[in-house]
């Protein structure tokens, strides 16, 4: 013993220096390794699938990747915490205390193949599973664990446990194209991870072992013996109650695989399309108003023919963001073109633009609701408009004449408001209107002589809404909206929308609570309804995407009922229009001033003698106030010509009796345009619009 320990004492630094070569060697051979693999794959250049979400966060759409996966992005937050829970005792006990390898695990592992002969458990922790699915491997084998084990110690130095957790409910194989936990709930249950029950939140844990195998939409039974076997483990562990597993064994496994969401398709086709480095959208939509707008267009479209479809914008009032974008009756049916967006498609408009004309002879101080006008035979030029029913009704009020929507009494306000001051104040505010090539601007205009789009006739009747001023249509969150434009004046506005409230609804429909216009374009190609309330503005188009005539289509009949409808699966009681604004004049037809009593067509402003004229300020005058600005001075307003008693009025709002003074003065509210308008006691006028500055 003695000369052992003195040989051993003698060769003691060759066994050290021997033992410390290999040591050296080892950690060479291991750099080595590692530096052979390469960086580590920490999931930074995967591809996920795009996805749509909507004003909440909830999904409208998501697109597969180039693989043809669903891959949809998920984080801890995303799911149900029981999930969570039963992923952790079935397959990762120790998750947040090893450093990517649990030793334990991998020596029982070990055990295990020495004492049965086969691979009972690999002993992968769920650092260890992420690592095989960023660098997936054919076949099990010692080196592909090693390599499993040095990806995972990697993973943990460079991430976190959360964004590892991540990764895994993202790429977890799930039988298929399905990949991550997000993928799986949607296509097996309906709906997102957040909410599981514990039969779901077991199946789930249970798949990813064997995906194919155990698909619910192939083998139920499989699947439905994997997810038991994962409750009976966490219920040895003691980590659910017995009678809650006895109740989730009782649940059936689903035996097919449900669509992923499919919302607002043609917006989100494209948003993607405009911005395809983009992964994540967030839209104003509503999701829940956008399934069941879209379930009602499909509804509608079915009773109508199997080629009409039907489009649906609602927007709210306030914001000009779009809740809803439905543009077609279904996505997937090519009979009706489905994947048209017929919201953008421009088609003629019919009626609909009626209430502008009104809106601004309201302005002018031509007309007031309460006006008589003739719908009688009458040609302008060579234009000679008739009712939709081909009748007349004589002398009408122009309340009526707008709620009924007569032709001629259209006609004679827009023959004397002027068609290019309204083709450019529907410009000025956004709408972009298309007449056929090389024609110029007609009365025929005011029936549908333009093209317009579905969302451009729908902002214009927000501008409505909002007494006067419209908001560009905004359906991504975060856009900048952009300032208000004037559309026409508040007066006018409210006049507008107090007739429409009023107009007669569809069978059933209750009155007065909605203000809405109807339209139908020549030829039955075109059925329309717009309408809004305080809060919020929808509008409706039915028709053939190809522009063949439907029979029968009219904007009353057909579209006005699936806008009544619409409001009322918005689930909102409708909200009272806006108040009316000062200069809102409250009278009967007897009680106006004596030219505003009767409309007279005829009296073309400049071409009747005798008519008034006013002398200053001169159209297109710039003017320069003077005094405070919130209280400047009068201005003066010179007026030559025309019968006693004479009406001014600015801005349609009259000013007091003149008095038979050939100058009169009003203080103007503040700087902006004004419209100056002059009637004498035969309804001749004129009018001058002036910048105060």
């Amino acid at each position: 013993m003695k000369r052992w320990l003195t040989t051993l004492t003698k060769y003691r630094r060759v066994i050290l220096a021997g033992f410390g070569g290999i040591v050296a060697a080892v950690v060479v051979a291991i750099g080595a390794y590692v530096y052979a693999l390469g960086p580590a794959p920490l999931g930074r250049h995967l591809e996920y699938s795009h996805l749509v979400l909507d004003r909440d966060g909830h999904l409208l759409r998501a697109y597969a990747t180039a693989e043809g996966r669903w891959r949809l992005p998920a984080t801890v937050e995303d799911v149900d915490p029981r999930f969570l829970k039963l992923l952790f005792a079935y397959e990762d006990k120790r998750f947040y205390e090893h450093d990517g390898v649990d030793l334990l695990a991998l020596l029982r592992a070990a055990f295990q193949l020495v004492t049965q002969g086969h691979i009972v458990s690999g002993g992968s922790t769920l650092t260890m599973q992420v690592a095989r699915l960023l660098e997936p491997r054919a076949h099990r084998s010692f080196g592909a664990k090693l390599r499993q084990i040095t990806r995972a110690l990697e993973l943990e130095h460079a991430l976190t446990k959360n964004q590892i957790l991540s990764l895994y409910l993202t790429l977890a194989p799930y039988g298929g194209n399905l990949e991550g936990i997000r993928a799986a709930s949607l296509a097996y249950f309906g709906k997102e991870p957040r909410r599981l029950t514990l039969a779901q939140a077991a199946l789930l844990v249970a798949l990813p072992q064997s995906p194919e195998m155990r698909r619910p939409d192939r083998y139920p039974e499989a699947a439905r013996e994997a997810r038991n076997r994962v409750l009976d483990r966490v219920a040895a562990a003691g980590v659910v109650p017995r009678d809650e597993i006895a109740h989730a064994k009782a649940q059936p496994v689903p035996h097919a695989r449900k669509e992923l969401p499919m919302l607002a398709p043609h917006t989100a086709d494209k948003i993607v399309s405009s911005e395809p480095n983009i992964p994540i959208h967030r839209l104003t939509i509503d999701a829940d108003l956008q399934a069941r707008l879209q379930q009602l267009a499909n509804e509608r479209a079915h009773v109508l023919g199997p080629q009409v479809s039907v489009a649906i914008v609602a927007v709210d009032n306030a914001s000009g963001e779009v809740r809803a974008d439905v543009g077609s009756a279904d996505y997937f049916d090519a009979r009706r073109a489905g994947q048209v967006d017929m919201t953008l498609a421009l088609r003629s408009p019919g009626s609909t633009l009626k209430p502008f004309i009104y809106g601004l002879g309201f302005e002018d101080g031509l007309i007031h609701p309460s006006t008589l006008i003739d719908d009688k035979p009458v040609r302008f030029g060579n234009y000679r408009p008739e009712d939709f029913d081909l009748s007349f009704q004589g002398t009408v009020t122009v309340r009526r004449a707008l709620q009924w929507s007569l032709n001629v009494p259209a006609i004679a306000v827009l023959d004397k408001v002027g068609v290019n001051r309204l083709n450019a104040r529907l410009h000025q505010a956004g709408a972009t209107l298309v007449l056929p090539q090389g024609a110029a601007p007609g009365l025929a205009m005011g029936l549908g002589g333009v093209g317009i789009t579905l969302r451009d006739l729908t902002m214009l009747y927000t501008g409505l809404a909002r007494l006067g001023s419209v908001l560009p249509l905004t359906e991504q969150q975060g856009q900048t909206a952009g300032s208000p434009v004037r559309l026409m004046s508040p007066v006018a506005a409210w006049y507008v929308g107090n007739i429409l409230i009023g107009a007669p609804p569809p069978d059933n429909a209750p009155p007065g609570r909605i203000a809405f216009k109807t339209g139908t374009s020549y030829g039955y190609r075109d059925a329309w309804a717009v309408g809004f309330d305080g809060r919020m503005t929808i509008g409706v188009w039915v028709g053939r995407p190809d522009g063949t005539p439907v029979p029968g289509i009219v904007g009353r009949a057909t579209a006005a009922p699936i806008l009544f409808d619409a409001f009322a699966r918005t689930g909102h009681t409708p909200v009272p229009l806006a108040s009316a604004p000062e200069g809102v004049v409250f009278a009967s037809t007897t009680r106006l001033p004596p030219p505003l009593r009767h409309f007279t067509p005829n009296a073309v402003l400049g071409e009747t003698s005798g008519a008034p004229r006013i002398m200053f300020p001169p159209n297109g005058a710039r003017l320069e106030l003077g005094g405070p600005r919130n209280d400047p001075d009068p201005v003066a307003l010179k007026i030559a010509g025309g019968r006693r008693p004479l009406t001014v009025m600015v801005n349609g709002v009259p000013l007091p009796a003149d008095r038979g003074r050939q100058t009169l003065f009003f203080r103007p509210d503040g700087p902006g345009f004004a419209r100056l308008t002059v009637m004498d006691a035969r309804g001749l006028s004129d009018s001058v619009m002036v910048r105060l500055q």
